[in-house]
């Protein structure tokens, strides 16, 4: 089971705070949020004769996804892996579950993860979500530790955060990107679920990939409220909220394009010559899963008018900047971790140099060795950074072509 809260930040000081709690002031009431009135149903029904005999423990886990990158709210913030295991589960390695006995115990973890959640300042709103924050109740097997449910509770980034894809500020600009890319594939994940056979394009995202458990199963349900205002200054705002959550709500549209997996090819069908769209997803299949997924979801929003190439073309940079940050931060770590070596290295050569007996052809042998070690690395972290240059200047190009995102 899935709730997903959404709408413009003014009102998500409800909106936090209708999933966490009010605010008066800056103090939090997380006892009125719906976080803990679902909480407040789970221990109740645990507590039923019928549910006692299962055995159940309860736990929580707490995490935000702030562009493109997984946090763990519990853990001092600490930064998250996804991956798919061999079975093709998605899972977030090393995210703390916390055994939770009562209310109370929901409500501390809730207070401790808002005070380190991401939050700025958008034209809109002083206090606005940058981040989609998960809250998740757990139920285990007291035994086993085998799966019984999950109750995913998604306070998700402000609407006029997605808007924000063409600032002058790089950072605001990738947080916006990201945001409007994350709620494109919440929507059509959702919808391709009343769609029999319907690929759901979940590696899109980082928010739909670390939900995909949720998409998947007939036991599966999705709720989402939707927060607006009846102040005039938030009508756009308001009414992109209400379309975004019309076009959540259809199970049934326009047959779609197949993707990598499915039944049907992408390149034909019923023997009709291949489309320019479906002749992009025939290329994907080429691309990596989260490229791949990222070209069907597009090429399935466009039938909408939901989506544009020039749109594409930043989510793609946007995602492969963000990958390129990674690797070139663990590569300058990698290399800080080798010098810091090669440092211990030479201190130990010079420690020996002035001994009578000491040979000078081992110290010109190793310290060559040492410096030329130095050197690949280096190399090595230069060629990182240049592609990474490359890819800023690629994203900073395509944001300039997007004149406004579609609806989120």
């Amino acid at each position: 089971m899935r709730c997903f809260g959404y709408g413009h930040c003014s009102d998500k000081t409800f909106c936090l705070q209708t999933m966490g709690g009010d605010f008066h002031g800056k103090e939090q009431d997380c006892s009125k949020g719906i976080y803990c009135l679902a909480a407040q149903d789970v221990f109740r029904l645990a507590k039923l004769s019928k549910n006692r005999s299962k055995d159940l423990t309860i736990s929580s886990s707490f995490f935000e996804i702030y562009s493109g990158k997984v946090f763990d709210l519990l853990n001092e913030r600490k930064k998250l892996s996804v991956l798919e295991d061999g079975n093709q589960v998605v899972q977030v390695v090393g995210l703390e579950e916390q055994i939770v006995d009562d209310v109370a115990d929901v409500l501390k973890l809730i207070e401790s993860g808002n005070i380190v959640r991401t939050s700025g300042t958008t034209s809109a709103n002083q206090h606005s979500s940058r981040s989609h924050a998960i809250f998740q109740i757990i139920l285990r097997k007291r035994t086993t530790g085998k799966l019984y449910g999950k109750f995913s509770l998604i306070d998700l980034a402000g609407n006029e955060r997605g808007a924000d894809t063409s600032s002058a500020n790089r950072q605001t600009r990738m947080e916006g990107a990201e945001i409007n890319k994350s709620l494109l594939a919440l929507k059509e994940c959702i919808r391709a679920l009343g769609r029999k056979g319907a690929h759901l394009p979940f590696r899109a995202s980082k928010l739909t990939q670390v939900l995909r458990d949720s998409f998947i199963g007939d036991r599966a349900r999705t709720c989402m409220i939707a927060m607006i205002s009846p102040g005039l200054s938030s009508c756009e705002h308001t009414l992109n909220t209400l379309r975004y959550a019309d076009r959540v709500k259809e199970l049934e549209s326009n047959a779609m394009p197949k993707a990598k997996g499915d039944r049907e090819e992408a390149g034909t069908a019923n023997g009709v010559e291949s489309t320019p769209a479906a002749a992009k997803l025939e290329a994907a299949r080429l691309m990596s899963p989260a490229d791949n997924d990222l070209v069907f979801l597009h090429e399935s929003l466009k039938q909408s008018q939901e989506s544009t190439d020039d749109l594409l073309t930043l989510h793609e940079a946007m995602s492969h900047l963000v990958e390129g940050q990674e690797e070139l931060v663990e590569e300058h770590r990698s290399v800080v971790q080798d010098f810091k070596d090669f440092s211990n290295e030479e201190e130990q050569l010079l420690a020996h140099v002035d001994d009578p007996d000491y040979d000078i052809e081992v110290y010109v042998q190793r310290l060559t060795e040492i410096l030329a070690k130095r050197k690949a690395k280096t190399q090595q972290l230069e060629e990182k950074l240049d592609a990474f240059k490359t890819q800023l200047q690629e994203e900073e190009a395509a944001s300039r072509r997007v004149k406004r995102p579609p609806f989120v």
